[in-house]
């Protein structure tokens, strides 16, 4: 019997995966930036924004700048001419340190004429004010930011709080100690301590000026002072 030949199938066709071209590619692209259209330019405007606002922020503190110098220039020389009340308020032409602190303070001149604001006010004995002026200074130079907080301590000192006094002559002689003006704070931060009827760490603070600054002119004084009050204590 003859074999039967087995029936032939059809072939089934094959689904074949969709080949990107670059034209569909670029079409997938364009259909999906219109559909986030706003999106898009949402982020380009935020983009031109920062941009902008770095560019007009240099600009504008550049101006700032040059500005309060000017002013500070001739708020300066009255300052050191010893007119204290031109300095601070100006003389009706040119703005005084007040001022110049208050609306430039952002600026290195305006944060200067902070200090020399809180300066000339403890002249005057403004202590409250000198204070809030003095604060308000910061500076990376290792004497102007050290003074500033002796000064505050000099404030307080002088308001009769030797406790607050003692935080900031503490921080003027432990900011970038130097043999130039360490010595100084240190012997402030000692009177302090006197003040405050603390005498142990009075001496404490006398000794680092003997051990530490030997060849500083504070040393006789600070001598002088840790015998009186050894001379106490026996």
């Amino acid at each position: 019997m003859a074999k039967k030949t087995p029936e032939a199938t059809v072939n089934e066709p094959v689904e074949q995966p969709i080949k990107e071209t670059p034209e569909l590619s670029l079409e997938n692209a364009e259909d999906f930036v219109q559909r986030n259209r706003n999106l898009f330019l949402g982020g380009l405007a935020a983009v031109v924004l920062l941009v902008g606002g770095i560019f007009f922020y240099r600009y504008y503190t550049q101006n700032k700048e040059t500005e309060a110098q000017k002013y500070m220039f001739r708020a300066v020389l009255y300052f050191e001419a010893d007119s204290l009340t031109k300095a601070l308020n100006g003389d009706g032409v040119n703005d005084g340190l007040l001022k110049i602190a208050d609306e430039y303070g952002s600026t290195k001149a305006g944060k200067l004429a902070h200090f020399y604001a809180g300066v000339a006010l403890l002249k005057q004995g403004k202590y409250d004010d000198a204070i809030t002026h003095l604060k308000d200074f910061s500076s990376s130079d290792l004497l102007l930011q050290a003074r500033a907080y002796s000064l505050v301590g000099d404030a307080y000192l002088e308001k009769k709080q030797p406790e607050e006094a003692i935080s900031y002559y503490e921080k003027a002689a432990n900011y970038e100690p130097n043999k130039f003006f360490t010595p100084a704070y240190l012997l402030k931060l000692g009177i302090a301590y006197e003040m405050a009827k603390q005498n142990d760490k009075a001496i404490e603070t006398y000794d680092k000026i003997i051990t530490n600054y030997e060849d500083s002119a504070e040393t006789i004084t600070a001598k002088k002072y840790k015998s009186k009050l050894q001379g106490l204590a026996g």
